[in-house]
């Protein structure tokens, strides 16, 4: 019997409280070709749990699996290596459920990894504190423009040409329910970044400049100058770092100004996973800190004058009053967050730098193969492990014709910006310590026949 708690008095007088004629209108902002009309067809209404598995089986059959070919996908998921000592740790019982630490006394082990979760990603970053994740590398992004919003008292955002379009779209759907406005553009295929052009569009009512570093095309640029012109005008700069482990070889962006540094730990033990769960790092400037979403771990001692971890600073709206509360995240990815430090604690700082130096030079060897193919321009020669290449023909069905061959040869610009001309033949492609010789052959061979 199904159990239906609410008569239709009830849902109407919850509708009138709320504003709403109709349950309809709690989905108006789903635009409308994207609303289902009916049952879904085709779909039984039963299944037994073995003919449900069997068919799920067969449908991820029918998938390209990144480790059983020559993988060159990136613009913000990579593949890397994960020791299998990681998911050992990850799967121990007092991890396993990780989540909100509410009683200290028994989840010291919890408290701990994510104070250690928080050194890692400072140091990573350049800043002097870190939170203890957030949801994903997009809506860090967010959280940070609101934030520099609170300090600043100002609501427009100067968003770099060159910050993942994914990463924007989220920002511009999250920006409609506050009051927050958005300067962005498009990307060209230029070796370096417009950074006077970024700068222009700083004025005296921008509250935050937004870049990403590496950029979408995987371009490395100075960004001092971009925190020095932000700050003069009273703003902030907001770096975003899809790729974490280029860190390892590049300056942090809070060594070079940075107010407030976000990103995707996705790289670093967590693995690509058909596109989630991730794990957003975010970190700022001690300053800053009660501005800063989500909680922190910290540490102190006992009664007893033992070292021990707690919740120290929580302005999530699920510890303290909605309306005082500096975002409505109720929980952060501390599974995902273990993983990453359980990664890079093994790594440590010397294999983190060897890992950097691996990637780029893997990266450089199949940057010089490929553009040495006739009509193939390798667009920037500032990179780390993902460059962009501009194609004689249209990027998107050559990467298509790819795939017929088993390779999975980056990503098209064509897919990022749909409609984009001047970007249509732009193709980013990554490249990793998992790139083997025989890949970058494989990837070379299909390419030249592509573009013939």
């Amino acid at each position: 019997m199904r159990y239906l708690p609410l008569s239709d008095a009830d849902r109407s007088e919850m509708l009138r409280v709320v504003g709403a004629s109709s349950i309809d209108d709690l989905f108006r902002d789903v635009p409308e070709e994207f609303r289902l009309k009916g049952s879904i067809e085709g779909l039984p209404m039963h299944a037994s749990e073995m003919a449900v598995e069997r068919h799920m089986t067969a449908l991820s059959r029918k998938n390209m699996v990144a480790s059983d070919v020559p993988f060159f996908l990136g613009c913000g998921a990579y593949r890397h290596h994960i020791p299998a000592s990681v998911d050992h740790i990850i799967q121990r019982g007092e991890y396993l459920t990780s989540y909100t630490p509410y009683q200290p006394e028994i989840a010291q082990g919890t408290l701990q990894m994510m104070f250690e979760f928080q050194t890692q990603v400072a140091r990573l970053f350049g800043c002097e504190l870190a939170n203890a994740s957030m949801y994903d590398g997009s809506t860090a992004m967010w959280e940070a423009i609101l934030m520099a919003h609170r300090i600043t008292r100002r609501n427009k955002t100067v968003i770099s040409s060159g910050v993942h379009p994914q990463y924007v779209e989220v920002a511009k759907t999250l920006a409609q329910f506050s009051e927050d406005a958005l300067a962005t553009a498009l990307p060209e295929l230029d070796a370096e970044p417009d950074t006077e052009r970024l700068i222009g569009k700083i004025g005296p009512e921008t509250s935050a400049v937004v870049v990403q570093y590496p950029d979408i095309l995987g371009r490395i640029t100075d960004l001092t100058p971009i925190a020095e012109a932000a700050h003069a005008a009273g703003a902030l700069l907001i770096a975003v770092v899809t790729e974490p482990v280029a860190l390892g070889l590049i300056k942090s962006p809070g060594e070079m100004g940075a107010d407030i540094v976000v990103g995707e730990g996705q790289s670093i033990g967590v693995g690509l996973q058909f596109g989630g769960p991730y794990v957003g790092l975010f970190a700022c400037r001690e300053k800053h800190v009660r501005q800063m979403p989500g909680r922190l771990a910290g540490e102190t001692v006992d009664a007893e004058g033992n070292r021990g971890f707690v919740l120290t600073l929580s302005t999530r709206e699920q510890h303290i009053r909605r309306e005082k509360a500096t975002s409505n995240i109720c929980t952060s990815s501390v599974l995902c967050a273990l993983a990453f430090t359980a990664h890079l604690t093994l790594l440590g700082e010397k294999g983190l730098r060897q890992l950097a130096s691996l990637n780029h030079a893997r990266a450089c060897e199949a940057a010089d193969r490929l553009s040495a193919i006739a009509a193939v321009e390798l667009v920037n020669d500032s990179f780390f492990n993902e460059f962009t290449l501009e194609l004689p023909v249209e990027a998107r069905p050559a990467v298509h014709a790819m795939v017929g061959k088993g390779v999975l040869g980056g990503v098209s610009l064509g897919r990022l910006y749909p409609g984009v001309q001047a970007l249509e033949n732009g193709l980013v492609v990554a490249v990793t310590e998992t790139t083997t010789d025989e890949d970058i052959a494989a990837f070379e061979a299909a390419l030249r026949e592509v573009v013939r």
